[in-house]
């Protein structure tokens, strides 16, 4: 029988109180009656085995999926595939639900051009892929954006004293990437593997930053694909990280995972960090965060305007230019702080752009898998 206290990262969270006698079994699962329980779950205390667990969670993606009516029958999904933990977990419970939900698979994974990173994770939605029959397409940055990767850009930013905006700049970036390449698939859905711990993380950094327009867009499991947009959602929204990581476990899942050299300066880091500390003095912390985002309403006066198109690329936009082109446009200008909240004021401003540096090759440099 696996046990999770073979799990050394998780062992501190997730044991069974201490056993007064060392020789003492697990409890009996409490659902199957059976086997010997590996796990008491993190937010319910279920003692459960490894078996009961993995059928419950895939339950519970199931029951989110149908109540929140984000798949339907006969709909082509392009799953985010980055070979971490969340999409790897997303991929694996879809492809066991398919043929109850009536949908079709297509695994899209993103190169974002991060030396001696991307390549390994690559390696790993390969085997997956491979192993589970699943098409894979793979579209990257360079090809897309004009020849600019994420190391091209870190090195653009690094002297504008805007080094903290690589995950600005990768996140919107691999947003627009993602869409094209559920585009080139036939994708009629986008589904990314965001868990519960990612969303709560963004509702902080929203409330943190005073956003409003993002708090007002951030509710809900997805959204529902307007102005030609396809309807993307978070099937894995209301499921914790550590359940996640269980899960993987239990199913011997291959994953990669390892940190970035552009995360460390990153603001949600900090969101991360403040979350955990309200999570062990609240465990529910994490979902009351989540919904609270469902349940928010703004008042007329702070209600962000309907979006339009983008002038240059048609995506949906708040302004002239969409985020993904107003990122682009900046880093072509030479001057990526142009992109970055109230500098895209001075986006109006005439002048020439420049052309992308090439990609460089440079040591091994790690990313902490993107939750798509």
């Amino acid at each position: 029988m696996v046990s999770i206290f073979s799990l050394p990262r998780i062992r501190r969270s997730l044991p069974f109180p201490p056993r007064p006698d060392p020789e003492m079994p697990a409890p009996q699962c409490a659902s199957c009656n059976k086997a010997r329980a590996a796990l008491r779950r993190p937010r319910l205390g279920q003692a459960l085995c490894g078996t009961c667990f993995c059928a419950a969670f895939e339950a519970e993606v199931l029951h989110t999926v149908v109540a929140g009516r984000l798949l339907p029958p006969g709909a082509v999904v392009a799953v985010g595939a980055s070979g971490g933990k969340d999409s790897t977990v997303l991929a694996h419970v879809l492809r066991e639900l398919a043929p109850r939900l009536g949908i079709s698979l297509r695994l899209v994974a993103v190169d974002e051009g991060i030396g001696g990173y991307r390549d390994a994770a690559l390696a790993a939605v390969r085997r997956q892929a491979a192993r589970w029959e699943l098409p894979l397409t793979v579209v990257a940055y360079a090809d897309l954006f004009g020849g600019w990767t994420m190391d091209a850009v870190a090195r653009s930013t690094a002297g504008s004293g805007r080094s903290r905006s690589c995950c600005t700049f990768c996140g919107v970036l691999r947003r627009r990437a993602l869409e094209e390449g559920a585009r080139l698939v036939g994708a009629t859905h986008v589904v990314t593997g965001h868990n519960a711990d990612d969303m709560a993380e963004t509702v902080l950094m929203n409330f943190l930053r005073g956003d409003a327009g993002r708090l007002a867009r951030g509710g809900g499991l997805g959204s529902p694909g307007e102005g030609g947009a396809l309807p993307r959602c978070r099937p894995l929204q209301l499921a914790s990280q550590k359940e996640v990581v269980l899960y993987a476990h239990f199913r011997r899942l291959d994953y990669f995972s390892e940190e970035c050299v552009y995360a460390p300066e990153a603001f949600r880091g900090h969101a991360r960090d403040l979350l955990k500390r309200l999570e062990a003095a609240r465990p529910s912390a994490v979902l009351d965060l989540v919904h609270s985002a469902e349940r928010l309403a703004l008042a007329p006066a702070a209600r962000p305007p309907p979006p339009g198109a983008c002038a240059r690329c048609g995506a949906l936009a708040s302004r002239a230019l969409c985020q993904a082109c107003a990122l682009l446009d900046g880093l072509n200008r030479g001057r990526p702080r142009l992109a970055i909240g109230k500098g895209r004021r001075g986006l109006d401003e005439d002048g020439p752009p420049r052309e992308a540096e090439p990609e460089p090759s440079g040591p091994p440099a790690s990313e902490p898998v993107p939750a798509f």
